[in-house]
């Protein structure tokens, strides 16, 4: 009984977040904090162990991850420096400021040694891998070049984390950790298997098995299994079966990380002088996005990229609590310190929630002062686009698509260019003969380089209508009057597209139109229609 008041709680606090434009994941953590006081009508609340749900929600969110990594991007400087020397000048403010605070002899710090205070500036300089890509996926801009900015952070700071985390636990790999690297020319293996298993429910169960395949191979040789797990889909993330796999774990992966946000109201409600530290970190919430963006500009990323790169890792992290958990455990520090980062952690997701949902507005009022910033030279995926005379641009090669050039080649096809993001299937389009260039159309900057006023239609072939909405409200922004065209899966996207100006069809209506079409044009029909006239 007491489960399902726990759902019906957190499916109520996420409807009421949704209806103040607020991500679910907001009444999720309200949820999680409420389950305490409500101990003392259902005691059996305490019983509940969310544990094994978030083990197997963060091990599904760091294999999806893995997914669709591009691991060259974490070897781009405005990845692997910006996050060295980020987490660099985090720890040492943090310390300037606990060891500020202990000079003037509040209690709470006083006992803080200097291996305490850097600890603890190491947790917080962290940002969370979970609300991150929440964030990301929730405006469609995973593929974005900020989004790959924003993950590829992510996974360095998950890398030191789990370095950390083999120290001081006393742990090291065994000898026989270098075998973790067979699982790249076992690549081929694995794809095969995915094939196997076709579109349904076993391509699902294959992912949770390779998932955990990857968690526990890294496990028996003294690694981090959650790093395994994202190891594992990386080897993946390159293959056709690997990115519908992260299509179809989406939705279950989404439902498993509720556990996530419910179980951190259960480090317990926090003390006064604990509201107060945890109210002063948030100045750290502030300050953490403002380095980012200096950063990345500083790396020759466009200010507009280090502005939504920044916002997207504005916060604190789940992982900053399991190393403040396992130095408490170590005895390196009192537990009044994570119940404190278990609630900046808190107030850093609504804080970062209500300044992702204006982030359009406050780039919109910043844009002059935060273009001074940028850099003459610019990264090679940010330098101008050649589109030459086209005048009908395909956002998104894949299946549909392809089929919506391959059906205006015939007439258009001096004016005619795909967008695709994967620069594999550019090179496929390429050999056989089809003009696609690399590009994401969720990514801001994409539409600055591109020069478009002679552009006169643009079809927006994308699986994702949160994505497709952004588009569309980009390039209305961007000053594009021209045709739109888009597709959606369900009634209310489709009526949301036309309000937007788009012209919109039904997926499924317009496939069932053009399946009735080429059956009636079959020769085959047309000879069973001229015997059953003549009969």
């Amino acid at each position: 009984m007491v489960e399902v008041i726990v759902v019906i709680l957190a499916l109520l606090a996420g409807v009421l977040a949704r209806g103040v434009n607020l991500p679910p994941m907001v009444g999720f953590l309200v949820a999680g904090f409420t389950l305490i006081p409500l101990q003392q009508f259902w005691p059996e609340i305490t019983e509940i162990d969310f544990k094994p749900l978030v083990s197997i929600g963060v091990t599904l969110l760091l294999f999806c991850i893995g997914l669709k990594l591009q691991l060259q991007t974490l070897l781009r400087p405005f990845v692997w420096a910006v996050t060295c020397i980020h987490m660099s000048l985090l720890i040492v403010l943090c310390f300037a400021l606990l060891f500020a605070l202990k000079s003037m002899g509040w209690a709470l710090v006083a006992g803080l040694s200097m291996e305490q205070s850097l600890t603890i500036g190491f947790a917080l300089s962290f940002s969370s891998t979970v609300f991150a890509v929440k964030v990301l996926e929730n405006r469609g801009e995973m593929a974005s070049l900020h989004g790959k900015a924003a993950i590829g952070v992510l996974v360095m700071q998950d890398i030191f984390a789990v370095a950390y985390l083999s120290m001081i636990s006393g742990t090291t790999p065994s000898m026989f950790a270098p075998l973790v690297l067979l699982l790249i020319p076992a690549k081929s293996l694995l794809v095969d298997l995915l094939r196997r298993c076709g579109h349904s429910e076993l391509l699902v169960l294959a992912g949770f098995a390779i998932a955990y395949a990857g968690y526990g191979l890294f496990e028996a040789v003294g690694l981090k299994g959650d790093l395994g797990a994202l190891f594992i889909g990386a080897v993946l993330a390159s293959s056709d079966k690997g990115k519908e796999l992260a299509k179809s774990l989406l939705t279950i992966k989404d439902v498993l990380l509720i556990g996530f946000f419910l179980s951190i109201g259960q480090y317990g409600l926090p003390s006064g002088d604990a509201w107060l530290m945890a109210l002063m970190l948030l100045v750290f919430v502030v300050l953490k996005p403002t380095l980012f963006f200096v950063l990345f500009t500083r790396f020759k990323l466009r200010a507009q990229t280090s502005f939504f790169g920044a916002l997207a890792l504005n916060h604190y992290s789940e992982f900053g609590l399991i190393v403040l958990a396992i130095a408490m455990q170590q005895g390196v520090l009192p537990d009044t310190w994570v119940v404190i980062l278990a609630l900046s952690l808190s107030l850093s997701f609504i804080l970062s929630s209500l300044i992702n949902v204006q982030s359009d507005k406050l780039y919109a009022g910043l844009t002059k002062q935060l273009q001074h910033f940028e850099t003459s030279s610019r990264v090679a995926e940010q330098r101008p686009i050649d589109i030459g005379n086209a005048e009908i641009l395909v956002m998104g090669m894949g299946r549909l698509g392809t089929g919506v050039y391959d059906y205006l080649h015939a007439g258009y096809n001096d004016t005619l260019v795909g967008f695709e993001e994967s620069l594999v299937k550019v090179k496929e389009h390429t050999k056989v003969g089809r003009r696609v260039l690399v590009g994401d159309a969720s990514d801001r900057d994409l539409w600055q380089r591109l020069s478009i006023s002679q552009v006169k239609q643009i079809f927006l072939a994308l699986s994702n209508h949160r994505e497709t909405v952004l588009v569309t409200n980009l390039l209305r922004e961007s000053g594009y009057d021209g045709v739109i065209a888009a597709v959606a899966k369900f009634d209310d996207n489709l009526e949301e597209l036309k309000a937007l100006g788009v012209i919109a069809f039904n997926f499924y209506s317009e496939a069932g139109a053009g399946f009735a079409e080429h059956v009636v044009n079959h020769k085959d029909f047309c000879l069973l229609s001229e015997r059953s006239q003549a009969s």
